[in-house]
């Protein structure tokens, strides 16, 4: 009779996270909430009852259905010019979703690699490229944003480009903390003496254990790029109209805001809930990803 011992596996790297990540319940909640919202900014084609930029001439401001002379054709209202407010609200989630991804993806890969030549290079060049982002983080980030686009011209294009080099600064010095960190530590040692060249140490040695500041760094930029989005175009040099993005839509309907709440509450709101559910989630990624906090 044979006898089978089993032993039970340690858990997996996502098993872990889950575990430290869940843990916070506030990050539960923005996750579950950032799906919701994705959800309906993927889908907003397939549940929009309207065009975004349709005119009903015949229901100016009207108010939401819950209110005296609201209706079903408009669930959430219209704003000055007739257009659907839900469906605008849903649209406007797809913009704030494309720039927060567009503007981490370009100050991401930007920062990471400035990031790792100034933790690789030290001397000079880490000081000339340290002083630069020095000088950037020495500017109010919706100021410099607004310089920007104001060189640049204002555009959706533009304002994304202007927050990516705004937020490029944080990655730069992240990944450089992280680099000489990990520089003086045995397995770079083995890899050097293996033969590694500069590069494989860089990308392939060095740079994935580097990867959890960053990644945290990453989920609150996303939440910064949509509220400086938001708030240019609120200032008229971000996204233009007709485009529905949130910021757009405030600076449209700011005069009416004593007369009709909703054109101005709605927009203000989605910004507020999206913004908060991505920073609890960026507290429960770090609770889950920074080997500081992790209990032992």
């Amino acid at each position: 009779m044979s006898i089978v011992t089993t032993h039970s596996a340690p858990p997996g790297r996502l098993r872990e996270f889950w575990t430290y990540f869940s843990e916070n319940r506030g990050a539960v909640i923005g996750l579950w909430v950032f799906g919701i919202l994705l959800a309906l900014a993927i889908l907003a084609p397939v549940i929009a009852p309207h065009s975004p930029i349709e005119q009903y001439r015949d229901a100016l401001l009207q108010p939401p259905v819950w209110q005296e002379g609201g209706s079903w054709r408009f669930v959430l209202g219209t704003d000055p010019t007739g257009r659907d407010m839900l469906s605008r609200l849903l649209y406007g989630a797809r913009f704030s979703f494309f720039i927060g991804l567009v503007v981490v993806a370009i100050a991401a890969t930007g920062g990471i690699l400035i990031g790792l030549i100034a933790g690789f290079a030290r001397g000079w060049v880490d000081t000339l490229i340290m002083r630069v982002m020095d000088i950037i983080l020495a500017f109010p980030s919706l100021l410099l944003a607004l310089v920007l686009v104001a060189v640049l011209g204002p555009s959706l294009l533009n304002a994304m480009i202007a927050i990516a080099i705004v937020l490029q600064p944080h990655y730069v010095r992240l990944t450089r903390a992280a680099v000489m960190g990990e520089l003086p530590k045995e397995y770079v040692t083995a890899a050097r003496v293996a033969g590694a060249g500069r590069l494989r140490l860089m990308f392939r040695t060095v740079l994935p254990n580097c990867m959890a500041p960053i990644i945290v760094q990453g989920a609150l930029s996303f939440s910064t790029a949509i509220l400086d989005a938001a708030a240019l175009g609120f200032l008229g040099m971000g996204a233009q109209p007709p485009t529905p993005e949130w910021g757009t839509m405030l600076a449209e309907s700011r005069e009416f805001i004593q007369r009709a709440w909703w054109v101005v509450t709605l927009p203000g709101l989605a910004i507020l809930i999206t913004v908060l559910a991505i920073n609890l989630m960026g507290d429960g990624l770090r609770d889950a990803l920074d080997p500081k906090l992790k209990r032992s």
